[in-house]
């Protein structure tokens, strides 16, 4: 069923021509990606697709009655309101019950209130919404519900963006740069969000393998045309080469025809037949497209960087936290006595989840804030370059050649040669009509762009990124990273890229919470197979223990005999599960009954209130879960009788 058609779309901004004659089609299930360069109006595209901006011409078409789900690519919540008010921000009856019911719950509101909340979540059945609600914030890890959404890191507000888009479950989910500040636990669990069957996409993002893992089209934006590729960004990569060798070959034998063509032209005699009219109208075809201009602008860098002493970065007994450590809810430990020498030629990592401390532990190591005990020595031949997660802080009314100008007229290069601002920019696709026009006329990635620029013009000899691929399209992250691979220089960089990360990166340091850092030498791909090993490991073992307490009988092993491809009969686990399954779920369908009642009946304790609704999610849960079981044994038995 087609969800989805853009016809002929087309978008400028003053002189500048984002995009034109956008077609194509979206089916339900299939999962898009659009790739182009920075500034060529992906993220318009999405916003005029998505009915938050008006295309100059075309238009978009969805089925009557479908769910669009648009998450931005740049959240910022600067409202005082709570998270779980940002959550549920719709003014419909189920809605405004559970927002109700949480403040009355977080806030200890009085009976009364809580009461009345109970009965109006009871009435309009919202629990099984309401739990939903509670598995969304959770799975993105989001626990305080009355927490300031302002207050949030730039991660956990994209978290709350991203839950939020998912709670309604959209039909056509639109996403623009979606693993943007997101941990790689979070990325790997919105991978397997995305993947689902029944989900609709359309998306934009630099991860190469989000792309690889979710993506089954990829659609790309070059040379003001709109290519389809039916595959993984795997295939799309190998198909690309290929059709890039068949059009420079196309090129070749066009300019060869043009020559030929040419000649004729100019011998051709001044009285023109019908026969010569057409071929000279063959002629000007044939210029036309022999002289496409097929070339890419590729991201140049090149700096002069000083040599580097042995002593580069040393910490010793480095300890760090925020809180108080006599409250618990408090206190937050960043690093513990952690000593560590940084040396020439290094090139580490820094991975962990979101907000354990990770841009903190940077500005610990580059001197920005103070350890609470334990020192750091910067060595004196050091020249940092630092690529902030928070970007290029500039006035937006400043011209893209000022910003470059206020650092360096002339920049130093290697082997003696230097450049201008100018042509630096130039290096950096600022073309020199771009270099005059404002920093606000500049996307996300552009900006991007030109502060990796201002950060590598200082020559550094120890570069500190923190997140340096957010926003980056995927031309201008390849030539960093080969610029990077081939540099001599010293290398930290904290990034949830798995790709970035396994090109340039020989070693991790791995923070695993409560201040405790551990190296890991090898990718981080490598890295993230051992840690979900052990995760797959310590869930087999607990549902090991599990299943030997339910099981009471002891199982008999029992041969499996007949032709390859026989059905696999029901072992007597399995019929004894049946079994159990078929006494526990009315159980639990009665408990939920009773949990129900208890909430509508209410009470004088609100904890009392507070515990029985936690019960009634982890009962629902629970259900569901059996549920699930018991359809797929029922399924099961059905055809071994069949059979």
């Amino acid at each position: 069923m087609n969800c989805l058609s853009v016809e002929r779309l087309g978008k400028r901004y003053g002189p500048r021509q984002l995009f034109k004659d956008i077609s194509f089609g979206l089916e339900k299930g299939q999962k898009t990606a659009i790739v182009a360069r920075n500034g060529t109006g992906k993220s318009t595209l999405l916003k005029c697709i998505a009915g938050l901006e008006t295309p100059d011409e075309g238009k978009v078409t969805f089925n009557k009655g479908l769910r669009i789900g648009y998450l931005d690519q740049n959240v910022v919540m600067t409202a005082t309101h709570s998270l779980v008010d940002e959550m549920l921000d719709q003014d419909d009856p189920v809605t405004n019950a559970i927002r109700a019911y949480e403040h009355a719950v977080e806030r200890h509101l009085g009976d009364e209130e809580l009461h009345r909340a109970v009965d109006q979540m009871t009435e309009l059945n919202a629990w099984d919404h309401e739990a939903r609600v509670k598995r969304l914030l959770f799975q993105f890890n989001l626990r305080d519900l009355e927490q300031p959404v302002n207050t949030l890191s730039g991660g956990q507000q994209k978290r709350v963006a991203m839950a939020k888009v998912l709670i309604n479950m959209p039909d056509v989910l639109i996403l623009d740069e979606p693993t943007n500040h997101l941990d790689m636990q979070m990325i790997e669990q919105l991978e397997e969000e995305l993947s689902a069957p029944g989900v609709t996409l359309l998306l934009v993002t630099h991860d190469r393998h989000f792309l690889d893992n979710v993506c089954d089209e990829i659609l790309e934006m070059e040379f003001g045309q709109f290519t389809r590729f039916t595959g993984n960004y795997s295939y799309y990569v190998e198909k690309k080469a290929a059709l890039d060798e068949v059009r420079d070959a196309t090129q070749q034998h066009l300019k060869g025809l043009m020559k030929s063509e040419l000649e004729w032209v100019r011998k051709m005699p001044r009285a023109r037949g019908t026969k010569s009219k057409s071929r000279l109208d063959k002629f000007e075809t044939i210029k036309s497209l022999a002289t496409r201009d097929f070339s890419r602008d590729q991201v140049s860098i090149d700096v002069k960087t000083e040599r580097l002493g042995g002593k580069v970065i040393e910490a010793r007994n480095l300890t760090k936290s925020f809180g108080d450590p006599s409250v618990p809810e408090t206190y937050k430990p960043i690093v513990s006595h952690w000593s560590y020498s940084l040396k020439a030629g290094d090139r580490i990592g820094i991975v962990g989840p979101n907000g354990i401390g990770k841009s903190t532990f940077l500005d610990l190591l580059t001197e920005k804030v103070k350890p609470d005990a334990g020192t750091v020595s910067v060595g004196s031949t050091v020249i940092l370059g630092i690529f902030g997660q928070q970007g290029l802080e500039i006035k937006e009314d400043k011209r893209i050649i000022e910003v470059v100008r206020d650092i360096a007229d002339v920049i130093p290069l290697s082997k003696g040669k230097t450049l201008t601002a100018s042509a630096l920019l130039e290096r950096f696709l600022f073309d020199k009509e771009q270099q005059y026009q404002y920093v606000s006329t500049l996307s996300g990635g552009e900006k991007r762009r030109l502060y990796l620029c201002t950060v590598l013009m200082k020559n550094p000899n120890v570069l500190v990124l923190d997140e340096p691929t957010n926003d980056l399209d995927i031309p201008t992250l390849n030539a960093l990273e080969d610029f990077l691979t081939e540099l001599d220089i010293c290398l930290l960089v904290v990034s949830h890229d798995r790709f970035f990360m396994d090109k340039i990166c020989t070693k991790l340091l791995v923070f695993e919470g409560e201040g405790k850092i551990k190296e890991w030498v090898g990718s981080y791909t490598e890295l993230r197979e051992m840690q979900k090993a052990r995760e797959a490991q310590a869930q087999r073992n607990k549902s090991a223990e599990t299943e030997a307490k339910k099981v009471e009988a002891p199982v008999t092993k029992t041969a499996v005999t007949g032709t390859k491809g026989a059905k696999k009969k029901m072992s007597f686990g399995e019929r004894n599960e049946l079994k159990r399954l078929d006494a526990e779920i009315p159980a639990l369908e009665k408990k939920k009954e009773e949990l129900l009642l208890a909430l509508a009946k209410g009470g004088t304790d609100h904890h009392k209130i507070m515990e029985l609704s936690l019960e009634l999610e982890k009962v629902i849960a629970s259900l569901d879960k059996q549920s699930e079981r018991w359809l797929e044994l029922t399924e099961k038995a059905e055809q071994e009788g069949a059979g």
